[in-house]
């Protein structure tokens, strides 16, 4: 009987564990701010990035990102921004306020 409690007890201990680190990951994505995006997009370079591989770039680390057909539309705290890949340029594109 003992041994049976152990088991189950060495099966929860990890998932608990994995289950709060995901709580945690969760709550701190979602404080994603203009700092937080300056920091991802120069992170990287990628000239042969599309408009379209950038939306899902910014989608996969929790922005609310939407191609559009020359340009990502990004809401960030209520503030849209359009970027735009930047090819050879050092990051993964250009930040600008957009226009309405």
């Amino acid at each position: 009987m003992a041994h049976m409690i152990h088991s189950k007890i060495r099966i929860i201990f990890p998932l608990l564990i994995l289950f709060s680190i995901g709580l945690l990951h969760i709550s701190s994505a979602s404080k994603n701010d203009i700092n937080e995006l300056k920091v991802q997009i120069s992170s990287f370079d990628d000239p042969k990035m599309t408009v379209q591989d950038l939306a899902f770039f910014l989608v996969t680390h929790n922005f609310d990102a939407r191609p559009t057909s020359d340009d990502v539309e990004l809401d960030l705290e209520g503030t849209i921004y359009k970027l735009v890949p930047n090819g050879n340029k050092p990051g993964l594109c250009d930040i600008s306020p957009a226009i309405s």
